[in-house]
């Protein structure tokens, strides 16, 4: 089996890759799907409206019959015009609008991407280009489309066949009906017909859609390194790296916020490590560690400090020292005993209100580290 080389697309579409190519005006997009929603809203539409429409019809009809001997003397082309407009225009305008606003929500809403793109309503030359125009109409897609086109032909034109074979006769007598039967006839003969129709669009539909979704899928396939390109961008934005340190420290703030509400100082190092310390004689005879991180979680800590107004003391030797000997609920190493009651007293004097120097505190050789855990080397 050859190795894959970088270059190869042969890596299903990212989500950020669908959505920048949406943004590009690429979005899935089916005309037989849209063909099939706007045919079955109009057929719905006429089902729920036809009363409507064919009154409407036949009050024209009813008016264009009947005139008299004023009328003929005072004929106004443009007032009989318009009247028929007023009485034509009201079912028809909500025939269209039903139609056209069901045709954009199936866009919309099936569509992979479900947005619209503004992009996809600005001028664009290629449009209009007659060599761009010689391409689609030449190359393969245009042969595609032609024998798609000729498949819909055959396929719709066969269930119209169908259809009429049996209707021919009563649709020739027609004439011999009252104005009102023939209306209602010729409406109910046009939504069978239109209901016919829709099982052949439904088949078209549920064959391009799939197909419009494959081909769309190949069109953003990927490389490794395209997988790469993208993965390093968003890994390295600005917002990325904020939105993912703010999440490590909200699950970090979660494990270590109520081991600190008995804490009664933190010393810290000064974001890498940090240790949350308490000396209550009733509980333990040393100080005793609640909580300790490093990180995001001593980032945590320290926030949950300014939120709580515990004291932050910087001693990063200290820090370290309790952090990498020290498990949570234990007392302290006993050699770090002298520094932390310095520390214990420094914070009682506080709360007291006074003003103590800030205490120097020595942390023995042996229990000196670096950030990795490591002894430092002392000569």
């Amino acid at each position: 089996m050859a190795e894959e080389t970088p270059g190869e697309k042969t890596f299903a579409p990212t989500a950020k890759r669908r959505e920048d190519a949406a943004k590009k005006g690429d979005v899935l997009r089916s005309k037989e799907l849209a063909t099939l929603a706007g045919t079955a809203a109009g057929a719905l539409a006429l089902w729920g409206l036809g009363a409507w429409l064919n009154d409407s019809m036949a009050q024209i009809a009813r008016a264009g019959f009947r005139f008299d001997r004023a009328a003929l003397d005072g004929f106004a082309p443009g007032a009989v015009l318009l009247d028929a407009a007023s009485v034509a225009l009201p079912p028809v305008m909500a025939l269209g609008l039903i139609a056209a606003g069901l045709t954009a929500a199936s866009q919309l809403l099936l569509g992979q991407d479900g947005r619209w793109v503004a992009a996809n309503a600005g001028f664009k030359a290629s449009r209009i280009n007659p060599l761009s125009g010689f391409k689609r109409i030449l190359g393969w897609q245009g042969l595609i489309e032609l024998g798609k086109g000729l498949a819909k032909l055959a396929l719709l034109g066969g269930i119209a066949w169908y259809w009429g074979k049996g209707r021919i006769a009563p649709l020739l007598a027609l004439g011999t009906l009252p104005l009102e039967a023939q209306l209602g006839q010729a409406l109910e003969a046009f939504t069978s017909l239109i209901g016919a129709l829709l099982i052949g669009l439904t088949v078209i539909a549920a064959i391009d859609y799939p197909l419009q979704r494959f081909q769309r899928d190949k069109r953003l396939m990927m490389s490794f390194q395209d997988l790469r390109d993208e993965n390093k961008q968003s890994e390295g934005s600005p917002e990325m790296k904020s939105a993912r340190r703010q999440r490590q420290r909200d699950l970090a703030r979660g494990g270590v916020a109520r081991a600190m509400q008995e804490a009664q100082f933190i010393v810290v190092n000064p974001l890498h490590f940090a240790v949350a310390l308490t000396y209550d004689p009733a509980r333990a005879p040393a100080p005793l560690l609640l909580a300790k991180g490093r990180g995001e979680t001593a980032l945590a800590m320290r926030e949950i400090a300014a939120e709580t107004g515990l004291p932050v003391l910087e001693y990063p030797q200290l820090a370290r020292a309790v952090y990498f000997t020290t498990r949570p609920n234990q007392m302290v190493r006993e050699e770090l005993y002298v520094a932390l009651a310095s520390l214990v007293a420094f914070v009682m004097a506080l709360k007291r209100g006074a003003r103590p120097l800030r205490p120097v505190v020595e942390v023995p050789a042996a229990l000196r580290f670096d950030g990795d855990g490591r002894p430092e080397n002392h000569a």
